[in-house]
């Protein structure tokens, strides 16, 4: 690291500023690094010891029982401990949004030259530079702060929730929790309670299962099969297994102990009972969150497109800004006033309402989306919607009904059988994991003389499912006191685990004769349309009370049962419109290929090629990288493969955007460049998204990626237009100062002009895009910004030297006692030309003509003229050091402003012609 960068580095850290200038290390870093040796030792010691107390000890301890908190307790406690929130989660304080707007290079550039001009008199300079950075940091605070209510009222629509069991439950404690917690209490069980988890308060009592993100700092009570990832806290890519009981009573390190689970990590697979121990600022996860209260986020392609582009114009006016000082010392000699003129320049390079613009389109685009009810969670992810260039998405729920139904429930011969309808409901009813939509249809099939049925079992044991074993158990005790297992899953995750078959109530084995009979059985229901889902079971001795993994196997098959999930009437349209507009719709899903390739024909995607998860193990990344640009359809992933998929289409340089629900959609929603999911989704879903869809359609994303790229063109509107004026008024006055024997515009003409033609920009969010600019992704290209400039900025110099001719030669005013008349007439042209190069930039057709700006932005242009013209001609002329122009001027400007224009145009498309419009 060079010096420089050191020294602004400890200065930051010296005064807590790393929040609003440097990126905030990730919790992994925090760990390795110092900031892990300041986190309070009492909250390592209470995580410690509480992994080695029994669990009785630990109720103790906690004022708490297995049938968890009352009510009361929760109450009284939650006012000790706060709410259950870390502080980075909270919003800023108003004074820091108010910074956090104003911190940019060209405000604390333009302030910079506010002070040089105050400590050299230039007193109306540093007014007018002032007035610029305050309307550009007010602007943008106000819009952001409308933006953040507008997400924020969403937001409220969306809340994590976690499972607590309630202890002693009275009717006043349910009116009471009804009324505190939002919730609807005829949907609750007795003891149950589905709890925002901001209450949540140590001693309680929680529920977790696979896809639930873990609320607080936890103790494990009981476990099964309990996998969790800890990659936010630890890096550790492959999930944990915890366990009740802690093995290694020395161990030391709270973030290896076997028994506790953090905030901030989640469920892989498996259930358990847990006790919060920590809650907010007093978890692991809030006391690092504490010391940078930033959140660690990549550098995204808009912020690195905006940054470019910020740093080009800069040192374009760190180049321009002293040629203009040298000429006009040397050839005037007055270099106090040289130095004033150079600095006017020097603010008008900047564009100091690019901040505002890039927040007001992008606030205007989420404020616009969150009426299609999308939540926007971060800002920017509305330009990365605009730039995708490839959407990948899973395929039920999505491009399918949000609704699955069962369609048969045959014996493994395929003929219909109530008794594998019984089994699949016992497997459905008596697990505790997450229910999926196969399990929910499978509970609504059922009429309620099959649900009293259920009576006469009583649920043993239980192995949860995961996404490697693509099955699940239930040991239940029969009616004629049995122990029976009864496992549903995947087909061909089934017969692995199956050595017999079931038919006509006879037990027979699996011969190799059976397997292709079965497989051919379950291909004609795929190719069908409908997902199969196997059924079997084994019965073991009553001694048996715990059982595992292992125990899966020696299964007896007895059939399956299938679902429909038809296509979304909406989803063929949308799949087309998203194509029109250059988004490639690849789908990712973990179902089999012959279900996805049925409603991939049906709603217009090619199906006729797939990759299948367990060809994509054999490959490498290289290869991987080449085979995502061949097909479109990818079947029976693992979360691992969709993750793989999505960074190879990055690698490839596509802007991907993920939409998905699932648990297994979680790595992969984090790793795409803009992730989306529903209110619906499990929490680890939602936590990694940058947008919340309310309604899970498919036409809301169509949406999405035309306001992004409507939004990106308005920003680059505002840059085109900034960079090319600027550029062709430095022009001119290299020109004017190297031949013209005094200044030809004064520096408070120059900081007045720039203040009135920033003004006019306010409008740009809300004007009208072209429709070729949204037909297509759009992205930053700063060199393209470069071309531009240098290609336009001179025609406006063009206008400016027959400007400077007719008023030296037609007006005389070619003598210094003459300079004011000069100058208030290149005033009024450079103010025109520069307003009206908004309308001729904006679009690459005919302005006006072809293609007209909206209301609002055509208003303020009228405006800005009119106040243009008015300055010099009014009573407020002499105040600006303007004069009255001659009435005969007038005649001369309306040829002046359409030759220009007429001019603007024909070069416009040459230019088109060879680079295109972006």
């Amino acid at each position: 690291m060079k010096l420089w960068q050191r020294l602004f580095t400890s200065f930051l850290k010296r005064f807590h500023l790393t929040r609003f200038f440097g990126r905030s290390q990730s919790f992994k870093e925090l760990h390795q690094s110092s900031y892990a040796q300041e986190i309070n030792n009492t909250l390592s010691t209470r995580l410690i010891q509480a992994a080695q107390l029994d669990s009785t000890a630990l109720f103790a301890q906690l004022d708490s029982s297995a049938s968890g908190l009352t009510e009361q307790q929760a109450i009284t406690r939650q006012k000790q401990v706060g709410l259950n929130e870390v502080a980075h989660e909270k919003p800023l304080m108003w004074w820091q949004h108010l910074w956090y707007c104003y911190r940019n290079p060209f405000n604390i550039l333009l302030t910079l030259l506010a002070l040089v001009a105050f400590f050299t008199d230039d007193l109306t300079g540093a007014s007018i530079i002032s007035v610029m950075v305050v309307l550009s940091t007010l602007l943008r605070y106000w819009q952001e702060s409308k933006s953040n209510q507008a997400a924020d009222a969403l937001k409220a629509m969306v809340s994590n929730t976690a499972t607590v069991l309630r202890h002693q439950v009275s009717f006043d404690d349910l009116a009471l929790m009804q009324q505190r917690y939002q919730i609807n209490i005829k949907n609750q069980k007795n003891t149950e309670f589905e709890i925002p988890i901001q209450y949540l308060v140590p001693g309680d009592i929680i529920l977790l299962s696979a896809g639930d993100m873990i609320p607080a700092d936890c103790r494990i009570l009981t476990a099964k099969d309990l996998f969790v990832s800890q990659a936010a806290m630890t890096g550790e890519s492959m999930p944990v297994e915890k366990f009740a009981q802690q093995k290694n009573l020395k161990e030391n390190n709270a973030l290896d102990l076997e028994n506790i689970v953090f905030m901030g990590t989640n469920i892989v697979s498996g259930t358990a009972h847990a006790m919060v121990i920590s809650t907010g600022i007093q978890t692991y996860f809030g006391a690092l969150a504490h010391r940078v209260t930033a959140t660690d986020r990549v550098t995204t392609s808009f912020q690195m497109g905006v940054n470019k582009v910020s740093w080009l114009l800069i040192r374009f006016m760190l180049v321009m800004a002293p040629i203009v000082l040298f000429i006009n010392g040397f050839t005037k000699g007055d270099w106090s006033e040289a130095f004033l003129f150079a600095l006017s320049v020097a603010v008008g390079l900047t564009p100091e309402m690019l901040p505002m613009i890039v927040t007001s389109t992008l606030a205007k685009g989420a404020v616009f989306l969150s009426k299609k009810k999308v939540i926007v969670k971060r800002l920017d992810a509305i330009q990365n919607f605009g730039a995708m260039d490839v959407l990948c998405t899973d395929k039920t729920g999505t491009l399918t009904q949000d609704k699955i139904f069962l369609s048969q429930h045959v014996n493994v011969q395929g003929e219909s059988s109530d008794y594998v309808l019984m089994q699949a409901f016992l497997n459905s009813y008596y697990q505790t994991g997450l229910k999926n939509l196969l399990d929910v249809a499978v509970l609504e099939a059922i009429d309620q003389e099959v649900k009293t049925q259920k009576l006469a079992f009583r649920k043993i044991d239980e192995v949860p499912f995961d996404f490697e074993r693509r099955r699940m158990s239930v040991v239940v005790k029969t009616p004629q006191a049995k122990v029976r297992m009864i496992t549903k899953g995947a087909v061909e995750e089934m017969v692995k685990v199956c050595a017999y078959v079931e038919i006509d109530g006879k037990i027979e084995a699996l011969t190799a004769q059976r397997r292709a009979a079965i497989e051919a059985l379950t291909q004609r229901y795929n190719r069908d349309g409908l997902r199969v889902v196997a059924v079997a079971y084994r019965e073991f001795s009553d001694e048996q009370e715990n059982f595992a993994v292992a125990d899966e196997s020696d299964l007896i098959l007895i059939g399956y049962v299938t679902f429909l999930d038809p296509p979304k009437e909406s989803a063929m349209a949308a799949i087309k419109t998203l194509h029109e507009h250059g988004v490639a719709v690849k789908v990712l899903t973990g179902d089999n290929e012959f279900v996805t390739q049925k409603v991939c024909r049906e709603i217009g995607i090619d199906c006729d090629r797939v990759l299948l998860g367990g060809v994509i193990e054999t490959m490498t990344d290289q290869q991987l990288k080449k085979a995502v640009e061949r097909y479109t359809i990818f079947a029976k992933l693992s979360p691992v493969h969709k993750e793989r998929i999505v960074e190879q289409l990055k690698a490839n340089g596509h802007v991907v955007g993920f939409l998905g629900d699932g648990i297994n959609d979680a790595a992969a929603i984090r790793a795409a460049d803009i992730g989306i999911s529903v209110d619906t989704a499990v929490d680890i879903a939602k936590e990694s998204a940058d947008l919340i869809l309310l309604e899970k359609s498919l036409m809301v994303l169509e949406q999405g990626v035309t306001e992004g790229r409507r939004t990106f063109a308005n920003m680059l509107k505002y840059i085109k237009m900034t960079a090319s004026s600027n550029f062709g008024n430095v022009f001119s006055v290299l020109v004017a100062s190297a031949f013209i024997p005094f200044l030809p515009m004064l520096p408070i003409h120059l900081l007045i002009q720039n203040l009135l033609y920033d003004i006019s920009q306010i409008a740009i969010p809300f004007d009208h895009v072209d429709d070729e600019l949204i037909a297509k992704p759009q992205r930053w290209q700063p060199e393209e910004v470069g071309r531009f400039m240098i290609v336009f900025g001179p025609i406006s110099s063009i206008f400016d030297i027959i400007t400077f001719a007719l008023m030296w030669y037609v007006f005389s005013a070619n003598t210094p006692a003459q300079q004011t008349l000069f100058q208030s007439g290149w005033f009024v042209v450079g103010l025109l030309t520069q307003t009206l190069i908004v309308h001729m930039i904006r679009t690459a057709k005919i302005p006006f003509i072809q293609s007209r700006a909206a209301t609002p932005l055509l208003i303020m242009t009228v405006v800005i003229m009119c106040v243009g013209i008015f300055l010099p001609m009014g009573p407020l002329a002499s105040y600006f050091k303007l004069q009255a122009l001659p009435l005969s001027y007038f005649i001369y400007l309306p040829f002046i402003l359409i030759a220009y224009m007429c001019v603007t145009q024909i070069v416009k498309t040459i230019y088109i012609r060879r680079y295109g419009w972006q």
